[in-house]
């Protein structure tokens, strides 16, 4: 279960936030939070015209990286178009 909580709190940022939480809340919290990572990979992926299900199962899986990674590309490419 450590090594799930530390996994999972990773993807998610919150080890970096509170490290010292039990593995239980870390993994809980953590799940909530890639919950919502994925629900803004799809708002902002629909947005940018890209694949709105590609990039929430991203956001699910990759949680915080996922999400910059997205907001970094959707920079990149309007940045290009202006």
């Amino acid at each position: 279960m450590d090594t799930l909580a530390l996994v999972i709190g990773t993807l998610s940022g919150l080890r970096f936030v509170a490290p010292g939480l039990e593995p239980s809340v870390v993994i809980v919290t953590s799940l909530a939070m890639h919950v919502t990572y994925a629900v803004i990979c799809r708002i902002f992926a629909a947005q940018y015209g890209r694949s709105a299900r590609a990039w929430m199962i991203a956001g699910l899986a990759g949680g915080a990286i996922a999400t910059v990674a997205l907001l970094v590309v959707n920079e990149r490419a309007l940045a290009r178009d202006a």
